[in-house]
């Protein structure tokens, strides 16, 4: 087998070899290693490995502290110390925004961090039921694999929910449904924590009975999902409260449906919305448009500081809690929100002028959103973004097409120990 020292890491977070005019990509390698590895696959141009001893490990290298790391596919970079996990990251963002936007930062920013470990406030677990394993299985699945990984506890989900995972493997195990239950989804508030059932049949008596049990012995909401994420509906305990959550340096309070899209790690988008806004500085004689809004992250902290804020969302039924987080906030005079498909350029045509905007599209990017900015012309815009080549896209037509300047960009590590990079960026005319 092939022995090669590791040269780098690929946007996946594995080690870079070149060898034999191909380039290896080793799954859990550090920067610096000396090791031997075997491909399991391979194409004309390069190879994926795995490693089969490591001869001198990299100064990078630490203890994964999970017990299910190398078989559950929930990290990736778990073997890596955070100020290398971080350096990999940025250096995702300059070479995506170099490469394909043909633009560097003037300012790059501090990496955005916050708690790196317990912090997934979402999560989607799949259950199975396995007899051969003796029972169910409730967790992420394995790399590389469909299987459930067979896990008892998680390091990157709040401690309570972790201790929670025996315990569901045990209740699903209970369940006549128990293989018409493919998923588990949970959402943590600062007040509760919300387990979301996927169900493909109408539990029966005995089933709700169990439900119900569960919900009380272990102080969590369970809902039922028959469909699509908006035909979830709570199940018990029937007074549950509304599911939210803080961000206390604007005073903001925001509620949330379990399967509404949030940010997982509640510390580290608070630190997010801080930089957001100073990188926005909004003014009460500003208007601020908030492109995908959703259930008002940014827009109201923006409506707090005295700005005009208007917030703009594909989603009614995200609209609609916006709406309603704004009158709990006291902020209704301040910040208004509307449904618009910001993917179709005949709804952006008509967007309204604002003189700063922000946006945190999903990872498709806002390539028609941007496009539009040439009529708006705000003269900073915010982006928030969960893919850098999306972002290196829609900045080049920014910086090339429209005249801004990438003033600053940096990494928000919101998801630690996964190779997944979320970035901020400002632009200014």
């Amino acid at each position: 087998m092939p022995t090669a020292r590791i040269e780098s890491l690929d946007r996946e977070g594995r080690g870079v070899v070149h060898a034999e005019g191909k380039v290896v990509f080793v799954d859990g390698a550090a920067p610096g290693e000396v090791l031997e590895y075997a491909s399991y696959r391979k194409k004309a141009a390069w190879e994926v490995a795995q490693i089969v001893r490591i001869e001198k490990e990299g100064a990078a290298r630490v203890r994964p502290p999970c017990a299910f790391y190398g078989t559950c596919g929930g990290c990736s970079m778990q073997h890596l110390d955070m100020s290398t996990q971080v350096a990999a990251k940025q250096r995702v963002l300059e070479d995506a925004l170099w490469h394909i936007g043909r633009v560097r930062p003037e300012t790059v920013l501090r990496a955005i961090q916050g708690l790196s470990w317990g912090y997934r406030h979402r999560a989607r677990l799949s259950a199975r039921f396995v007899p051969k394993k003796g029972g169910s299985l409730v967790g992420f699945r394995e790399r590389r694999s469909s299987f459930v990984t067979d896990m008892t506890s998680c390091e990157v989900l709040p401690p309570r929910v972790s201790a929670l995972l025996p315990v569901l493997r045990a209740l699903v195990g209970r369940l006549t449904l128990r293989e018409r239950l493919p998923q588990i989804e949970v959402a943590v508030g600062e007040n509760s924590i919300a387990l979301v059932l996927r169900v493909l049949e109408s539990p029966g008596a005995g089933d709700e009975e169990q439900l119900r049990r569960f919900a009380d012995a272990n102080g969590v909401q369970i809902w039922l999902q028959s469909a699509g994420p908006d035909s979830a509906r709570l199940f018990w305990p029937p007074d549950a409260p509304v599911l939210h959550y803080l961000l206390p340096e604007y005073a903001v309070r925001i509620g949330f449906s379990p399967t509404d899209f949030i940010q997982v790690n509640h510390a580290t988008n608070r630190l997010l919305v801080h930089a957001a806004l100073a990188l926005l500085d909004p003014r009460p004689d500003e208007t601020v448009n908030d492109y995908f809004c959703g259930l008002g992250n940014f827009t109201l902290p923006v409506g707090r500081c005295g700005a005009a804020a208007a917030g703009f969302e594909g989603s009614a039924v995200l609209v609609a809690r916006a709406q309603a987080n704004s009158v709990e906030n006291g902020l209704a005079d301040r910040c208004r929100f509307e449904v618009a498909d910001l993917f179709r350029p005949e709804t952006c045509a008509r967007l309204p002028v604002c003189d700063k905007a922000l946006l945190d599209p999903p990872r498709e990017g806002a390539i028609e959103l941007v496009k539009s900015f040439e009529r708006t012309r705000p003269r900073r815009i915010v982006y928030v973004a969960c893919d850098p080549a999306t972002l290196a896209r829609d900045t080049e037509v920014l910086v090339h097409a429209q005249g801004y300047r990438l003033a600053a960009a940096g990494i928000v590590n919101m998801f630690p120990h996964t190779s997944h990079v979320e970035s901020i960026a400002c632009f200014e005319r």
